[in-house]
This record gives C-alpha cells, structure tokens and sequence, in this order.
C-alpha cells in the first residue's frame, strides 16, 4: 500500500512547543527540473543535516527561505511546461497539470502539512494530493475526520497568506487506483497522467506498494520523468519527550503529526491542539430540529446527538470561553458539555436570540476554550 511521512521544519511563530531557530532551511536536495526550464532551481541546503542518504543536486541563494505570511518569496522560474517527449496528461485528470503537488495524508491539515503548501507554492501552483477511500480498502475501523469535510476549502483557504496569497487546493485521487503501484509507477502516473510539474514531499515520506519507496527514490525518480522534487525537514514538537505520546509508534521522531492531534484532543488540551494545527480546532454538527434549544431569563441551552457531529470531538468534559458560529454570522461565546452521547451547548439569551433559525437544518461550528478540569 501506500504510505506517507510527516514533513518538518524549523518556523517562527509556531508557539512555545515548537523549534524555532529563525530560518527555515529546504533541505535536504532537489532534482533537476525538466530540460525545458531556463534556469535551475535548487533547494537550500539544511547544514544541520548529516544524513549521508540525502545528497544536494544544486544549492541556490535564499530565495526560497520561508518569511512570514504576505512576504514569502518565489524563485525566478517554475515548472510551466514539460519535456516534449511526456505524454499529454489525462483530461479527467488534468486540474493539477502544471501544479506541484504536496504528497502526503492530510488528514488534520496541521502546521507540517501547512509548510508543505507553502514550499510547493514558492515554485508552482499548489495543490495537496489526498486519497480518498483507504479505510475501506485496507479494512481500517471507520473513524471520524479530525476535520469536517465541508470544513477543508476553509481551513486551506486560511492558508493563503503563508502561500504567496494563493490558496492550495486539494485533488483527490481514490486509493484502489494506486494501491497495487510500484514506486516507479506511482511517480510515471503523477508525471504522465495528472501532468503535475514537480512534487514537494516530507523527509519520511514513503510511497508506492507496501511503502517500497522513500524519499531519495521519488527524487530518483522525479529526475528520471523530468519532474522537480523537494524534500523538507518534519516540524518537530519540541516536548515530545516529555508528553511521551507515541512512544510504541517507530515512525514517530517527535514530529508534528495527525496522530498526535487526535492524541491532544482525546486528552483535551485544546491550548496544545491549536499549536499542532495552527489555528483553533472547530467541530461541525448539524442542526435538524430547533426544538432541543431551551430557555431561561439570561441563557439559552441546547442539546444534539453525537451522531450530528461531523468531525472529531474533544475528550468529554466541561469546556469554558468557548465560541459557537453560525457561517458568517459574528461568534457567540458559550459553554460546551460533552458526555457519552450528547453535546450541550449554553450561551446568553441575548447574543444567541440574534441569529436565524428558519432554516430547518444549519451546520454550526463549535471553536473551543479550554477543559474546566
């Protein structure tokens, strides 16, 4: 099968958890991108890395250090047009062609996933590249996204300033079409299929069936079908030792991953969930009957079933300061209770009694404070 790894760097501004050394450093090489280019394009070299694996193709100025959001630069050339002897890609597949794509399972959409965006966006068009239907093909126990899915346009939306005010975009490709592929194959199909430019990757990334395939050989292989290939450092959490929450998970070296934000939100630390993702968590539920909402002097409450949520939960419990949304209507602050089987919500008459409740059905979106333990 296929499989992913996480993707790192070094960031500014990521909370107090997190490294933060000044400069992020592209590391730790790039391939040759196609004959066609004018220019080379390089990754910066991580002087940090002594990994012997890892070998630099060609090392460019800073032009592709990370900044801060709204003043992130772009090298002078990206993979516009493609060698002349690749075939022309599929028409059903096409809405990534030309783009450079991040490769990975973006399920929480956290900051390591974030910083894959943004260094796909400093040379290309991004795109994320997720696979839709592996739990069922790999016999996996159905579980709820840790984000709604009518929540990601969103969340990836949000991520525009970091990306050159380009939002990325997500193209999905079911996981039964890739799952018996060899790396080779996987990497042919990228280039000659969905005619993407050049792919942007994390340091322990693997790919292809039963994930024979790591990162030095989608750079390999990327050269070999004349795509660029950039491999990043993961962004590490910087008290993974102390939380010790992955310590049975060989593939876990401390980086920021979806497994350690469903690990924080079943222990409900919602202060350690916002610094994995980079932005509050926000839990969607669906509204069919006003009917529950009840009535007091100064408070209004409400009740719904878990079975209307539409994403991951927080641990159950008592949560105060936190922040109900109705689309685009202002927030409202509330309390949250969360037991066994239902969600509860109480906020003041007087902030609540201004939305609409003629529709029938809403989706309402809950934004947490913190666990009243």
């Amino acid at each position: 099968m296929l499989a992913f790894g996480g993707s790192r760097i070094s960031h500014q501004n990521l909370g107090s958890r997190f490294c933060s050394t000044g400069i992020f450093h592209l590391s730790s090489f790039t391939v040759k991108p196609p004959s066609s280019a004018a220019a080379t394009v390089a990754a910066i070299v991580d002087n940090n890395s002594h990994n012997p694996r890892f070998h630099p193709r060609f090392v460019s100025s800073s032009s592709l250090q990370s900044k801060s959001p709204g003043d992130i630069p772009f090298p002078p050339v990206s993979f516009s047009q493609r060698e002349d002897e690749h075939e022309k890609p599929s028409e059903a597949l096409s809405s990534v062609a030309g783009g450079i794509v991040a490769l990975g399972k973006f399920d929480a959409l956290h900051i390591g996933h974030r910083e894959l965006a943004i260094q796909a966006s400093k040379v290309g068009t991004p795109y994320l590249l997720s696979f839709v239907g592996m739990a069922e093909v790999l016999g996996w126990d159905p579980r709820p996204p840790v984000v709604a899915q009518c929540d990601r346009e969103r969340v990836l939306s949000s991520w525009a300033p970091y990306c050159g005010n380009v939002a990325p975009k997500e193209f999905q490709v079911q996981f039964m079409s890739v799952r018996h592929l060899s790396p080779r194959q996987f990497v042919e199909k990228l280039a000659r299929e969905l005619g993407v430019c050049g792919v942007v990757a994390g340091e322990n990334y693997r790919f292809g069936y039963k994930a024979a395939g790591d990162a030095s050989e989608l750079v390999r292989l990327c050269d070999e079908f004349g795509m660029g290939a950039y491999i990043i450092n993961s962004v590490m959490d910087r008290h993974q030792d102390a939380r010790n929450m992955n310590r049975l998970d060989l593939k876990d070296r401390g980086q920021v991953s979806s497994t350690r934000v469903r690990q924080a939100l079943a222990e409900g630390d919602m202060k350690y969930v916002s610094e994995l993702l980079g932005r509050p968590h926000r839990l969607l539920l669906t509204i069919k009957d006003w009917e529950s909402l009840t009535s007091t002097s100064s408070t209004q409450r409400m009740s719904a079933p878990r079975s209307s949520l539409l994403n991951l939960p927080p641990k159950d419990g008592f949560y105060e300061n936190c922040s109900l949304l109705f689309g685009e209507q202002n927030a409202v602050i509330c309390r949250v209770s969360i037991d066994t089987s239902h969600i509860h919500l109480e906020m003041n008459r007087v902030d609540f009694c201004d939305n609409d409740y003629s529709q029938k059905s809403q989706v309402l979106g809950i934004e947490f404070g913190e666990l009243k333990r």
